[in-house]
């Protein structure tokens, strides 16, 4: 019902940055919360950033280096990611909350594709 479309990723060298997109599309009444998850090779997927509203939390890994925002009106999520080290390599992942019209209001929750961030020099 609902896609989530990553794009930003790429190679960055250690103490680079990078801004990670994600916008939602499809059937969206409203949008409850979005956040950005990563995956290692070889490691479970962790919580990185989640906003709801406009309260935001954060893993203690990235606080004070990445910064998650929202633009409500675009249905996207931003995640800025400053100071970046080797061990911020991963695919990060998209997600979504929301509720949804179809024949009444159903909740929902969607991943993207993910996009793969390398820190390497």
């Amino acid at each position: 019902q609902v896609q989530l479309v990553e794009s930003g990723g790429g190679l960055v060298q250690p103490g680079g940055s990078l801004r990670l997109s994600c916008a939602a599309s499809g059937r969206i009444f409203s949008i409850n919360g979005m956040g950005w998850y990563r995956q290692a090779p070889g490691k479970e997927r962790e919580l990185v950033a989640t906003i709801t509203s406009d309260i935001t939390n954060y893993a203690d890994s990235v606080k004070g280096r990445f910064t998650i925002s929202r633009d409500s009106a675009k249905n996207t999520v931003y995640l800025q990611m400053n100071s970046l080290q080797p061990e911020d390599t991963a695919v990060y992942y998209c997600n979504a909350d929301y509720t949804y019209w179809s024949d009444r209001y159903y909740p929902g929750s969607s991943w993207g594709q993910g996009t793969q961030v390398t820190v390497s020099s």
